[in-house]
C-alpha cells in the first residue's frame, strides 16, 4: 500500500507530470516494488504460462514509452489511468507467475533476471537517444535545472541502475525460499 500511496498521492506523481525521470521512479514503484508485494499476497494455485506474461508486461511497458503513447497518457486522464492499470495489472500477471508455488527457483530466478534486463534495455536506449523523445517533457525540465535530454538521460539511467535493487531483492528471496525448501526437503 505504501508503495502505491507513494506513486500516486505523494508529491512524486505531481513531479511526474513535469519530469520524466520522476515518471520512471513512478514506474519502478509500480511495476517492481507494489506489484511483486501484492503478486505475494494474492498468489497462484497453480502455475500458468510465465513466458506469456513477461512477454505481455514486457510489451506494455515497452508501448507506453514509444513517444506517441507516452504523450497521449500525459495528456488525457483517461489514456493516464489505462496506462497505470495496464502496467500494474501486467505486472502483477508477471510477478503471481514467478511466485507460483510450484515454480523451480531458477525458472523464477531467470524470469526475475529477464525482467530487470528488459528494463536495463529500454533505460539504456532512452539515456542513449540522441534527442528528447517525449513532447510531454518539453518545457518543465528546464524550471528543474535540466533539458529535456538531461531529464530522459536520468529517468534512462534510473531504469537501468538502480532500478535493479528490487529486482535483485527479489532475486535473493527466491533463492532463499528454495534454499529454505531444500533443507526442508520440500523442493519438488
Amino acid at each position: 500500500m505504501l508503495a502505491l500511496v507513494l506513486a500516486f498521492v505523494s508529491p512524486l506523481c505531481a513531479l511526474s507530470s513535469a519530469l520524466f525521470s520522476a515518471r520512471v521512479v513512478h514506474h519502478i514503484l509500480l511495476v517492481a516494488v507494489a506489484a511483486p508485494l501484492i503478486a505475494s499476497i494474492l498468489p497462484r494455485r497453480r502455475s500458468g504460462s510465465a513466458i506469456i506474461a513477461f512477454v505481455v508486461s514486457t510489451v506494455v511497458l515497452w508501448a507506453w514509452h514509444l513517444p506517441m503513447a507516452y504523450d497521449a497518457a500525459l495528456s488525457h486522464v483517461g489514456v493516464y489511468w489505462l496506462m497505470q492499470v495496464t502496467l500494474l495489472g501486467s505486472a502483477i500477471w508477471f510477478w503471481r507467475e514467478v511466485f507460483a508455488p510450484e515454480r523451480s527457483a531458477v525458472e523464477a530466478i531467470s524470469l526475475t533476471v529477464a525482467a530487470f534486463a528488459q528494463m536495463g534495455m529500454l533505460g539504456a536506449i532512452l539515456t542513449f537517444a540522441p534527442q528528447s523523445l517525449y513532447a510531454a517533457h518539453f518545457m518543465a525540465p528546464y524550471a528543474w535545472g535540466l533539458t529535456p535530454l538531461q531529464d530522459q538521460q536520468l529517468g534512462g539511467l534510473l531504469m537501468w541502475v538502480p532500478a535493479g535493487i528490487p529486482y535483485a531483492v527479489l532475486a535473493v528471496s527466491l533463492a532463499r525460499r528454495n534454499w529454505i525448501a531444500l533443507r526442508a526437503g520440500n523442493v519438488k
